[in-house]
């Protein structure tokens, strides 16, 4: 009989070659072509547009790979590279990460956003998650509220998410995370079955983890607190719904704008009261301040420098009542300094004739705004405020001490 015999051992095929982590090449890469798109808006048309053209695959490839870590990366890069490369790059990742075109054989292309309404809800004690958005007719009416002001287009169809974001929750979602629940929300209007939402699942869920119920619990129960919250919706529409068409002209697109502002206004009146009922379940104790209703991300920024001001002027009221001043028998200095990692906005307080400050106090300077103008804004808070003498500085130096000290004027 044959013997059983091992079969013939195999000789060892070639390894795998090592997966090349190309990180730092593509941050590099995205970050340099924004600069050279940045570069051109005066050069040849066509060698723009194929740049510009470029830099979007980019970007859309990076979202669909999730390779956040590139998007922030080359944003960063570009900020310290170009002031006009980082606007260009930030604007173009944003609008990307928040906006999805759908195109299907047959149909119209269509288009999703995301956008944020974010606002400031005062109560007492703060609001509790247990007690909000229990009322689902309430909450439909809120939802069809924005057609109905003309904030969206009748056509259109809009999803809200039944949940107040707080800042640390919306600071979580990054730029491929919503992207993914656009994605997510747009299947689920498309089909008429139930569709998984991981992603948009994901978001929520981490509300109801033990670092909410502890700064739910923070404080005293009747301590009177501000929180800074995000309305988060979806809307899908035609691409070519006239509805959202911009005038090119910039006379007609600010009339345009203005119209749709003087809509928002009136839409926040219709809404308070819904939004208060779905906030708490005492909403005579809840009161809103709408801020305004824009992309995710530009939103986002918006209340969060909204925040850091208010944050400021609590502070330096503080201060003022520490020492006992009245606003009037205070001076401050308004001007920029520079950190490790960005440049702030930093008031220098004063008694009236002290050379000594009393304090200072810092918010962060986004570089895509105009320093001048984001420091007359800071005065003009300050003066609202009533502090008596107010000045501006060219810059803070490192030893802190103010550089072409200037009196500031109210325009």
């Amino acid at each position: 009989m044959p013997k059983n015999t091992p079969p013939a051992r195999r000789k060892p095929g070639p390894k795998p070659a090592p997966t090349v982590d190309r990180t730092d090449e593509l941050i590099e890469d995205m970050a340099v072509l924004a600069l050279e798109v940045a570069e051109q808006e005066d050069g040849d048309a066509a060698a723009m547009a194929g740049k510009q053209d470029e830099l979007q695959k980019m970007v859309r490839n990076a979202l669909r790979k999730k390779q956040d870590e590139v998007l922030y990366g080359a944003i960063e890069h570009a900020r310290f590279d170009d002031v006009d490369a980082y606007v260009l790059l930030r604007g173009q990742v944003e609008e990307a990460a928040a906006s999805i075109v759908l195109r299907a054989d047959g149909r119209p292309a269509a288009e999703i956003d995301a956008f944020l309404v974010p606002v400031f809800i005062n109560s007492r004690g703060g609001l509790k998650r247990q007690e909000a958005f229990q009322d689902p007719a309430g909450f439909e009416l809120l939802r069809a509220s924005f057609q109905q002001a003309g904030l969206e287009a009748a056509a259109a169809s809009v999803v809200l998410i039944s949940h107040l974001y707080d800042v640390d929750e919306i600071d979580r979602i990054s730029y491929s995370e919503l992207n993914e629940m656009l994605r997510e929300v747009a299947a689920t209007m498309g089909d008429k079955k139930m569709t998984a939402t991981p992603a948009l699942s994901k978001s929520i869920a981490a509300a109801a983890d033990g670092d909410q119920a502890q700064r739910e619990a923070g404080g005293q129960a009747d301590d009177m607190r501000t929180e800074l919250r995000f309305l988060l919706g979806f809307v899908r529409r035609r691409l070519d719904d006239p509805f959202y068409a911009i005038p090119d002209d910039e006379a007609g697109a600010d009339a345009w704008f203005e119209a749709r502002l003087a809509r928002y206004r009136e839409w926040t009146l219709a809404a308070d009261a819904l939004l208060r009922a779905c906030a708490a379940a005492d909403p005579a104790g809840v009161s809103i301040n709408f801020l305004y209703q824009n992309q995710f991300f530009a939103a986002k920024r918006q209340a969060m420098a909204e925040g850091e001001m208010l944050s400021m002027m609590s502070d330096i009221s503080a201060a003022l009542l520490e020492h006992g001043l009245e606003p009037q028998q205070s001076a401050a200095v308004v001007g920029a300094v520079a950190r490790d990692a960005d440049v702030a906005l930093r008031v220098a307080l004063f008694r009236n004739g002290d050379a000594t400050p009393l304090g200072t106090f810092e918010q962060p300077f986004d570089m895509a705004d105009d320093l001048q103008d984001s420091i007359d804004e800071l005065c003009e808070v300050l003066h609202g405020m009533g502090i008596g003498t107010l000045s501006t500085a060219a810059r803070f130096g490192a030893d802190g001490v103010a550089v072409d000290v200037k009196p500031w004027q109210s325009a």
